[in-house]
């Protein structure tokens, strides 16, 4: 019964949609309080709904009830609990449920703490969100209910995809979804926006914590994901442009976009069209990665599913809210003008060029992942675009990127003077170039990779580090006054520092990474050895073990520098006998300055064994950056700016009246 009550719950909650979408829109038109306040109860029973049927599918894997074919197709009963119930979304059925109770959890959330917001925007906010949410429950019912029972339910499952059965699976796709779908929020209040006919700041001010939320999210489930393809794979990358990390890279680029750009709605009541445009955008991008990955019409290791007539559903999905709220902007832009007037230096131009930088970067990437599809489309011809396209068409962009934050951070709003603003990055311009030389200087091959990275990390961390000791003043007043005005400087200036600071190191460690990254490919028995970089690693013999669901053949390596043993290497090769599927398990020996890379290949005709090596310098420090971004957007979160928001606007109330 767990499944039909599951089954019964999402139906509900998609009627519970269907009225959440139309009442408190009329609502809003008529100005009818009671109307509109429906939206409230609404949203928090279609959470509490979806709530209850995600629960039953998660009992089903759980308890391994192989009844449902769902489970019966992605479980096992010898699976560790936490595969079982990462199962849940490691599918197409149960990732789209997770996909809409995410959705709903947003909505109630806008339910439980819009209090401040003008009932009419809040009643149309909630209503679009659930039109997007009857949307997504349609597909959900029509082409891919989870709670399907089968007729002859088999002894035991098929098993999760073995590349999903790792913690940072558990947790990647779980943190994408709340990033995807936080952007159906602020889809949500532009369309709400464009509907009422006008943005103001305070409307900018509400967009922005829900922005920031969906961008953190997106960077933690992004930094997961590329970590998990490092270790996982064996195959010594972290960032392939695969067209499904693509899927999500754009988004977060947009949403990026839109952070920035609503500082400007917010601070100086302009470029609201531009931030409406990429309120829509942001939501548009992520459901073309739902396209991408749930059509079948790009292969990857990310793909949920092949079904043409799932992949037309999305497409229909795709057109409606996209079409429906471009062709809404069109007809409502004119009444977004602004006659706010500002430089050609300022900070309101350098956040521009912030956004034209980031929009072009989206853009160069959406053209690369669909233009095989394109081309195949029109010429028949099937070609690949891959990571060298990216790499030089994508990285000058982030470049002139890097090189405006801290300028851009530090100009006064309306007009600046260059000069004047350069003056106080005097410091941080000439030791960034020193930094920069000096790469340059001591390295061996490698172009100017290497030294363009190092430069621009240290321009924008020093650059942040700079503006904030601006901003309290250091040199101008003592030392425990500076300390005081740091310690109370807003924790949104805290966190742009923290963010802009990682984006730096990050970049670095991209560069580094790529260009002075070294590799061994070499068959190898028990007993041999081999120079690395440095290190001595001897081959001491690999060990076969059954483990719960798998085969393991482990491998031990030894790694010695100047005679000490350094660290001792398990490189890995699993065999999934109910998928017959293999996955590979590298073996890494972490340090601050390098990474030691150990990758276990096949078993050769001779017995012995193929090994793969990377030294791979300053890899961790793209996870701190990562992790550095992603807390800065935490703690800007934390400002008391964000947990209180903007006023609802006086006389709002007043004008709703019941209705009749």
């Amino acid at each position: 019964m767990t499944a039909e009550l599951g089954h019964y719950a999402l139906i509900l909650a998609a009627i519970v949609a269907i009225a959440q979408s139309i009442v408190p829109l009329i609502g809003a038109q008529k100005r009818w309080a009671d109307w509109m306040e429906f939206s409230v109860p609404t949203a928090q029973v279609q959470f509490l709904l979806v709530g209850i049927s995600f629960a039953m599918l998660t009992w089903a894997f759980v308890t391994s009830d192989f009844s449902v074919e769902l489970v019966a197709a992605n479980s096992h009963s010898d699976k560790p609990m936490l595969y079982k119930v990462t199962g849940v979304w490691g599918n197409h059925e149960g990732s789209l449920l997770l996909w809409v109770l995410t959705l709903a959890l947003f909505g109630a959330m806008v339910a439980w703490w819009g209090d401040n917001l003008p009932p009419t925007l809040k009643a149309r906010v909630l209503s679009v969100q659930a039109m997007v949410g009857v949307a997504f429950y349609a597909f959900i019912l029509f082409t891919s209910n989870p709670f399907t029972r089968l007729e002859f339910p088999p002894m035991d499952g098929n098993d999760l995809n073995p590349l999903l059965q790792d913690p940072g699976l558990a947790f990647h796709p779980p943190f994408l979804y709340i990033g995807y779908v936080g952007l159906s929020t602020t889809f949500s209040f532009a369309v709400a926006a464009l509907i009422e006919g006008k943005v103001t700041p305070a409307w900018a001010r509400w967009v922005r914590p829900w922005a920031l939320a969906a961008w953190v999210c997106l960077t933690i489930g992004i930094g997961l994901g590329s970590w998990w393809a490092y270790y996982e794979l064996g195959w010594g990358g972290w960032w392939f442009w695969d067209p499904v990390e693509n899927a999500s890279f754009m988004p977060w680029l947009i949403s990026a976009a839109l952070l920035h750009s609503a500082i400007v709605t917010e601070k100086r009541n302009t470029l609201k069209s531009w931030t409406i445009l990429l309120a829509i955008l942001a939501f548009s991008f992520s459901l073309i990665g739902t396209f991408i990955v749930r059509s079948g019409v790009i292969t990857s290791v990310h793909a949920f599913a092949s079904d043409p007539t799932r992949g037309m559903f999305i497409l229909g999905i795709l057109a409606v809210s996209i079409g429906g709220a471009l062709t809404l902007f069109a007809l409502r832009a004119h009444e977004l003008r602004s006659n706010v007037v500002f430089g050609v230096l300022s900070r309101e131009s350098a956040l521009v060029m912030n956004n034209v930088l980031l929009a072009v970067s989206a853009g160069v990437v959406f053209i690369g992942t669909l233009w095989p599809l394109i081309a195949e489309f029109l010429t028949g011809a099937k070609i690949s675009v891959g990571p060298p396209f990216f790499n030089i068409a994508f990285t000058p962009f982030f470049v002139a990127l890097g090189m405006i934050l801290p300028i851009g951070a530090m100009m006064p709003w309306k007009r600046a003077k260059l000069g004047k603003t350069i003056r106080p990055l005097t410091g941080a311009i000439a030791l960034s170039l020193a930094v920069g030389c000096f790469i340059w200087a001591t390295q061996t091959g490698g172009g100017m990779i290497a030294p363009i990275g190092g430069l621009l990390a240290t321009w924008l961390v020093l650059g942040a580090a700079t503006d904030l000791a601006f901003r309290a003043k250091a040199g101008q007043v003592s030392g425990g006054e500076t300390f005081r005005r740091l310690r109370n400087l807003p924790r949104a200036d805290w966190g742009k520092a923290t963010a802009h600071s990682g984006l730096g190191i990050l970049m670095f460690a991209a560069a580094t990474i790529t260009v002075w990254q070294t590799e061994d490919i070499r068959t190898m028995t028990p007993g041999d050895t081999f120079e690395k970089a440095g290190y001595t690693l001897r081959f001491d013999g690999v060990e076969r073990a059954r483990v719960e669901n798998y085969i393991s053949d482990m491998a031990q390596i030894t790694a010695f520098k100047d005679g000490e043993v350094v660290a001792i290497l398990n490189p890995e090769k699993r065999f999934y006998p109910v998928q017959s599927f293999p996955t590979t398990e590298a073996a890494i020996d972490r340090s601050i300055t390098r990474d030691l890379y150990i990758s276990l290949g096949d078993r050769q005709d001779d017995g012995s064994w193929a090994v793969r090596t990377w030294v791979k310098p300053y890899a961790n420090w793209l996870w701190v950056g990562m992790l550095m971004m992603a807390f800065g957007g935490i703690l800007s979160l934390t400002d008391r700016r964000f947990r209180i928001g903007a006023p609802a606007q006086k006389g709002s109330r007043v004008a709703a009246v019941p209705a009749e």
